[in-house]
């Protein structure tokens, strides 16, 4: 009779998404040789070979690649057990680890933490904040319970819910001349320097979107990982940019920027939640989105004012 265990199922699920022996201990919190030997039994009990070993690291065989991902699907059934004992005394109780984009986190968390503390004050909360891929792969991989970012996210895998629409505004510096009540177009952007946040970031590739720009020869994308880096450059005229209307209300606020709205049809983009289709806590999301949903009012009405200001 062929046994396993799942300490050789998290380990070999660690080395399928390191494809590094190292790193994969690392991420375990074990030797690089404990590791090792467990991935050996693993291959005894079930008579194949899963990795191959290479000069720069390892390479998954036909057969371990299958065997990775029933592997990844057995733990996630696992820690969706485990998910469905510890929280089925009641909504958003006990730990919820949470992944949010930049370009949300500084201007929805502030709003949505208070309203969380207020009405689930049993929640032990985890906030990671990174772009939309990593964020994307962790929740698959089972490190993270729901994300909050921009949609639509595909993936088969993964049940999303778009919650509220935010709009794209153009901000340009304050002491650039604008004739009356003027709102802004396509080709604005094309005429001037564009500064958006560096690849990886799916700000950037909306933008990039709705301004069709298939080339990005006038584009600035150096190093800014915030849009507050991009705000000072703007005030400073060293460009224009895009900018989520949630972020008006902090990032708008004692900058010499002006911001204006683009003719319609408005840019915008989804903001929601994303989870995973086998996890048993849809309530808790749905209960989570509707906080989210205030949160997004508050942050937009700050926008609306820091507009008119």
């Amino acid at each position: 009779m062929v046994y396993i265990t799942l300490k050789q199922l998290r380990y070999f699920d660690a080395l399928a998404r390191e494809q590094h022996f190292g790193r994969a201990a690392d991420a375990c919190a074990v030797t690089q040789p404990a590791l090792s030997m467990q991935i050996q039994d693993l291959e005894a009990s079930l008579g194949i070979a899963l990795v191959e070993r290479t000069r720069g690291g390892i390479k998954l065989t036909p057969k371990g690649e299958e065997i990775a991902t029933r592997a990844q699907r057995l733990l996630n059934d696992v820690r969706n057990l485990i998910d469905y004992a510890q929280h089925a005394g009641g909504i958003l109780s006990g730990t919820l680890r949470l992944g949010v984009i930049p370009s949300i986190a500084p201007y929805l968390l502030p709003p949505l933490l208070p309203l969380l503390k207020e009405k689930y004050p049993d929640l032990e909360l985890y906030v990671r904040e990174t772009q939309t891929q990593p964020l994307t792969d962790e929740l698959v991989g089972g490190k993270l319970d729901v994300l909050l970012l921009a949609l639509p996210l595909k993936n088969p895998d993964i049940e999303t819910l778009a919650i509220f629409d935010d709009r794209f505004l153009l901000a340009v510096p304050k002491a650039k001349k604008l004739s009356g009540r003027v709102r802004a177009t396509k080709d604005m952007v094309e005429g001037d320097r564009l500064l958006l946040l560096e690849e990886g970031h799916c700000l950037r590739d909306q933008a990039l979107t709705y301004c069709s720009l298939k080339q990005v020869d006038a584009v600035n994308t150096f190093g800014a990982s915030s849009l507050s880096t991009i705000v000072e450059m703007v005030s400073a005229g060293f460009g224009i940019t895009l900018l989520p209307e949630i972020c008006l209300g902090v990032e708008g606020r004692s900058r010499e920027i002006k911001v204006i709205r683009f003719v319609d049809p408005e840019p915008s983009r989804s903001v929601g939640l994303a989870w995973r289709r086998s996890s048993p806590r849809r309530d808790d999301f749905l209960a989570l989105a509707k906080l989210i949903a205030a949160a997004g009012q508050a942050s937009l009405k700050r926008g609306a004012l820091a507009l008119h200001a």
